[in-house]
């Protein structure tokens, strides 16, 4: 590797680590939100099968405590609806920095590969020399 960079490379590169990161961090989240999200699921469904007079258990904190089938159905249906809308945040926010990532890293190979030149089209877009 190459001893030093230019400045403007080294930023480029250190805004590449942050988004690996973030990017990291976000898969993390969403892998736990669709666990969750299956276990919730797994237990909505399973109360299709449960005649409605079955006493139940909820848990709240290190405590089970009676409830009511409708009252814990109406629950579990709250919780997957927002499990499946924070995963679904979560999936465009992968997708956001999965694309910064990739936009960012072409940026640096640029930089690395063509230097400051104008070599196959500068920033300001074609045809920017002469012209009055």
């Amino acid at each position: 590797m190459q001893g030093s960079l230019p400045p403007e490379a080294q930023e480029k590169l250190e805004e590449l680590q942050d988004l690996q990161e973030t990017a990291q961090q976000v898969a993390a989240q969403k892998q736990s939100a669709e666990s969750t999200l299956n276990d919730s699921q797994t237990a909505l469904d399973a109360l299709d099968d449960i005649d409605e007079d079955t006493v139940m258990y909820r848990e709240v904190g290190e405590l089970l405590v009676e409830t009511e089938y409708d009252e814990a159905y109406d629950a579990l249906q709250d919780r997957v609806d927002s499990l499946e809308i924070r995963v679904e945040q979560l999936s465009k926010q992968e997708e956001r920095v999965r694309d910064q990532f990739e936009e960012l890293q072409q940026e640096l190979q640029q930089m690395l590969q063509g230097g400051a030149g104008g070599a196959g089209g500068g920033p300001m877009g074609p045809g920017g020399a002469g012209g009055d």
